[in-house]
């Protein structure tokens, strides 16, 4: 496989990132919204579950100390695409704008707990059905 192939790979695996990191923040607003305004599908059982597995896996990382499959995957594939850091395709730059940021640990592990625990909060304000 030639270094391009590996560029488009991280790319793609970049986008389904992003998308994971957009379903945690819209799932917890549609939830609540939905709640008000009384739309029966916010209450899936299956997309609470997946919703809250998710930022479940987000905040245990976090505690942990351990950085994410997908980007290590991703950095992995862009070792391989011959690409240092995160420089390269237009895909790339402005979907890491977006996702990734500077801050100390501590931030994220309380934002991401705080949100987490919105999310847990959600099920008992917006109880999920079969």
């Amino acid at each position: 496989m030639n270094a391009q192939w590996f560029q488009i790979l991280a790319d793609l695996l970049l986008v389904f990132h992003t998308l994971l990191v957009v379903f945690v923040i819209f799932g917890l607003v549609a939830t609540l919204v939905g709640y008000f305004r009384q739309w029966n599908w916010v209450r899936n059982l299956w997309f609470r579950l997946s919703h809250l597995v998710v930022i479940g896996i987000v905040v245990l990382q976090a505690w942990l100390g351990v950085l994410c499959p997908l980007t290590i995957w991703e950095m992995e594939l862009r070792a391989k695409a011959g690409q240092g850091g995160y420089e390269g395709s237009f895909i790339q730059h402005w979907l890491e704008t977006i996702l990734y940021y500077n801050a100390p640990d501590w931030v994220f592990i309380l934002v991401y707990t705080l949100f987490g625990t919105l999310v847990l909060a959600s099920w008992f304000l917006v109880k999920p059905r079969r």
